[in-house]
């Protein structure tokens, strides 16, 4: 019960916030379960990528996901992810707790200013995305305005590619989704709108998690299955309750409270880490 409700808080999260609210699963699991962030990892990605096949699914119909896109960057992913689990076992468990406090640190503080600087796109949540033209500055990944698809040259691939290489590796260290990561270089690098890009993360988010939890399990972690199962189930409900409500909570104001509750989480790490 607690596992799942758990997993409910996640997905609601999940729905209301947006990309990089996959950050609070690992903690949650931790604090709520007593277990170390390496046991909770792989049921954290397991909820993650869970939700973001939801999503992905939901996003579909509007043609919004950059499906190329999202298998390069999960499959430069898989080549850095058992890197990140390697660190994760060999790093002391201090170092780990550190190392994401600076996660949750980096994604409260961008959220904070994008709620600031950007209030129309703190409206565009996992739970319900919406296209609409947007005029970008000149990316290194160009649509094709007739085919409406990326034109992929080389700098292009690999512009794209290292945002998986850097997400695979956070996802095995760290047990992240990534989407804090992905949805800014796909903003940087290319022209999608930002609809397209938080669309097209979740479905690189969703393989590379998912990837992650596998290797991580042939590689020996051992993934709780009474525990997981819940926990997964109560994400998906939660991401479901959260389409249901995004369009009348999600916004600036919900963003920045969830951001000072990711900085008091972040501090807490800190203080475990240090202490």
């Amino acid at each position: 019960m607690l596992a799942a409700f758990l997993g409910l808080l996640v997905g609601l999260i999940l729905g209301l916030t947006g990309a990089g609210g996959s950050v609070i699963a690992v903690p949650l699991l931790i604090w709520g379960l007593g277990w170390t962030l390496p046991q909770a990892a792989p049921t954290a990605l397991l909820a993650v990528s869970a939700a973001a096949i939801l999503g992905t699914l939901s996003a579909w119909p509007q043609g919004i996901v950059r499906y190329r896109a999202a298998i390069v960057m999960s499959c430069a992913g898989m080549l850095t992810a058992p890197l990140g689990l390697k660190a994760g076992q060999i790093l002391p468990l201090p170092w780990l707790s550190g190392a994401f406090a600076l996660v949750l640190l980096y994604v409260s503080v961008r959220m904070i200013l994008q709620a600031r600087s950007k209030p129309e796109e703190a409206r565009i949540v996992r739970a319900g995305l919406k296209a609409e033209p947007e005029n970008p500055s000149e990316p290194v990944c160009k649509m094709n305005p007739v085919t409406g698809r990326l034109r992929w040259t080389r700098p292009c691939a690999l512009a794209i590619g290292s945002g998986g290489l850097a997400t695979g590796f956070l996802s095995g260290l760290l047990g992240v989704g990534g989407g804090f990561v992905i949805v800014p270089i796909l903003r940087a690098v290319t022209d999608l709108s930002f609809h397209s890009a938080v669309a097209t993360s979740l479905m690189a988010i969703s393989l590379t998690s998912a990837g992650t939890v596998l290797i991580s399990i042939a590689q020996g972690q051992t993934l709780d299955l009474m525990v997981a199962a819940p926990f997964v189930g109560g994400a998906l409900a939660g991401m479901l309750l959260g389409r249901q409500t995004a369009s009348r909570l999600a916004g600036p104001k919900l963003q920045m409270g969830f951001a000072g509750v990711m900085l008091m989480i972040s501090a807490g790490m800190f203080w475990s880490a240090l202490f």
